[in-house]
C-alpha cells in the first residue's frame, strides 16, 4: 500500500488522490495528516506538501485543491516530459515542476466550464474555449499520462515496489436518434415527408420510401442486425445502445416511443447489450423531460434505467448531472465534444463527477468518449480513409495509457448511403484494430 501525506485533507484532495491512484493506477492508498505516522511508514510513500518529508518523493501544491472557491485561474501551459503542464510550482529539489494533482482536478472536474465561456449554436460549451484545444493537447489523455509519471517516479524510488497494470478496454456505444428512416413513422409524418421530397425534387428519396414501405427494400437505418453480427464477429465485450424516446421536436425526430415495432426493437437489443436513455435535446433544460423519458424506457424494458447520453451532447454543469442523479441515472456517457475528437476531461478513465458548487464527489460516474462518427464526417469533412487513421491514432493514445476507448456511432451512419457511403468499412476497420489491440493487451496479462 502507498501512504500519502497531506497536511490538510479536504474533499478536493481526497477525490483527486483517489482518481489518480485508485481509478487510474489501481493502487490501494492510505492518506494521513500525521507527519510522524508518515515518517514511520517503511513502505512506498508520497507527500503532497510544500517540502520534502522523510526523504520521500513529493508533489508541491499550487493552491487549487486547498481552496473551496471556484474562481478564474490564470494558467500558463508549459512542457514537461514531452507533454503539457500547468499549475507550475517553484523551488529547489522538486520532483515535478508542476502540481500534477491540481492540473488533473482542473480538467476532470471541468473547472473551466464553470467560468464565463463561449457557447456554440446549441448552447454547448465551445471546445475552442478549452485549455486543451487552445494549447493543442485535446487528443492527449494528459491526466492518465501524468498518473503514469507518478507511477514511474515511485517505482524508481522504492526497490521492489510495483503498482498494478491496467489493460486497454473498449466500450462500443450506438446512439439511436432515428431507428427507422421510412418505416413506423405514422401516416401524417410519412405523407408530409413524401410531399416534401416531391416538392424539393428528391426523387431518389421518394423511390426509396415507396420501396421500403412496399417491402421491396430494407429500411436504410435498420442496421441493427448488422451491428449485432459485428458484435459477435469481433468479440465486442461491452456495448451500449442509447435510445431517444422524446416527444417530436425540431431536434428530436425518432420513431414514436409508443410504436410497437420500435418497442420490440429495444427489447431485442436489450437481450444482447446494455440500453440507456438518450435524453432529448431540450431535456438538459427541463428535468420533467428527463423523468418522463427515463420512465418511458424503463416501462419498455421492465427494468431500471441507469445509463444516459444527452442528445446533441447538450448539457451544462453541474445542473444537468444533478438532474440525472435525481431520476436514478448514475452513469453518463456524454463527456466529449460534438465538433472535436479527443478527451474533454483530459482522461480516458471513467470517473465520478465532482460537483464544484457543493464541493463534493457525487455517485454519478462519467464515461468519457474519445470520438464520434459525425465529428469526423460532418464537422471535419474527413474521407473514410482519413477517418480510419483518426480512429487509430486515438486508439493508440488510449492503449498507451492503458485506458478505456469509447466511441459513438449511430445506426444511421452505418446505412452506407448518402453522406455515409463508405463509412461501414470505417466502423469495421475500427473494430478490427480494437480487436487486435485487445488481443495484444490480453497477451500482456499472461
Amino acid at each position: 500500500m502507498l501512504l500519502i501525506y497531506t497536511p490538510r485533507l479536504n474533499n478536493r484532495i481526497g477525490y483527486t488522490l483517489n482518481l489518480i491512484f485508485k481509478d487510474i493506477l489501481r493502487e490501494e492508498i492510505g492518506i494521513t495528516t500525521d507527519v510522524e505516522v508518515f515518517g514511520r511508514h517503511d513502505g512506498a510513500k508520497l507527500s503532497y506538501s510544500s517540502k520534502r518529508i522523510a526523504d520521500a518523493p513529493y508533489v508541491k501544491p499550487a493552491g487549487l485543491l486547498e481552496s473551496t472557491k471556484v474562481e478564474e485561474q490564470e494558467l500558463t501551459v508549459g512542457e514537461y516530459e514531452g507533454g503539457p503542464m500547468f499549475f507550475q510550482v517553484y523551488g529547489r529539489d522538486l520532483d515535478f515542476p508542476f502540481d500534477i494533482f491540481s492540473a488533473a482536478f482542473y480538467l476532470v472536474s471541468r473547472y473551466e466550464e464553470y467560468m464565463p465561456h463561449r457557447e456554440d449554436e446549441h448552447n454547448r460549451f465551445d471546445p475552442r474555449d478549452s485549455l486543451a484545444y487552445r494549447n493543442d493537447f485535446l487528443q492527449t489523455a494528459v491526466v492518465d499520462r501524468w498518473a503514469l509519471l507518478l507511477r514511474q517516479k515511485l517505482e524508481s524510488c522504492y526497490e521492489g515496489y510495483t503498482m498494478p497494470r491496467r489493460h486497454f478496454d473498449f466500450v462500443d456505444t450506438i446512439d439511436i436518434d432515428t431507428a427507422y428512416c421510412y418505416k413506423h413513422k405514422g401516416v401524417f409524418r410519412t405523407i408530409t415527408a413524401g410531399l416534401r421530397d416531391l416538392v424539393t425534387s428528391q426523387y431518389d428519396e421518394v423511390a426509396d420510401r415507396l420501396k421500403t414501405l412496399l417491402g421491396r427494400m430494407d429500411d436504410p437505418y435498420d442496421t441493427f442486425g448488422y451491428i449485432l453480427q459485428l458484435r459477435h464477429r469481433y468479440g465486442i465485450r461491452k456495448q451500449v445502445f442509447f435510445a431517444l424516446l422524446a416527444d417530436y421536436s425540431d431536434f428530436d425526430k425518432n420513431n414514436s416511443y409508443g410504436n410497437s415495432d420500435f418497442r420490440e426493437l429495444l427489447q431485442r437489443l436489450a437481450d444482447h447489450a446494455k440500453l440507456g436513455v438518450h435524453t432529448s435535446y431540450y431535456s438538459s433544460d427541463n428535468p420533467a423531460k428527463v423523468e418522463q423519458e427515463v420512465e418511458r424506457l424503463s416501462g419498455i424494458l421492465h427494468r431500471n434505467v441507469t445509463r444516459n447520453r444527452f442528445h446533441f451532447l447538450r448539457f451544462s454543469l453541474p445542473y444537468s448531472y444533478k438532474v440525472l442523479l435525481r431520476y436514478g441515472i448514475d452513469k453518463d456517457y456524454t463527456m466529449g465534444y460534438a465538433s472535436e475528437a479527443g478527451f474533454r476531461s483530459g482522461t480516458c478513465t471513467p470517473h465520478h463527477f465532482f460537483d464544484l458548487e457543493s464541493d463534493s464527489e457525487t455517485p454519478l460516474k462519467v464515461y468519457p468518449f474519445a470520438v464520434m462518427d459525425a465529428t469526423l464526417c460532418r464537422h471535419h469533412g474527413m474521407t473514410p480513409d482519413e477517418a480510419v487513421e483518426a480512429f487509430r491514432k486515438l486508439i493508440d493514445e488510449v492503449k498507451a495509457v492503458e485506458g478505456v476507448f469509447i466511441s459513438i456511432w449511430h445506426n444511421e451512419s452505418l446505412s452506407d448511403r448518402r453522406e455515409w457511403a463508405g463509412w461501414r468499412p470505417v466502423y469495421e476497420a475500427m473494430l478490427q484494430y480494437i480487436q487486435q489491440t485487445l488481443e495484444k493487451s490480453d497477451n500482456e496479462k499472461v
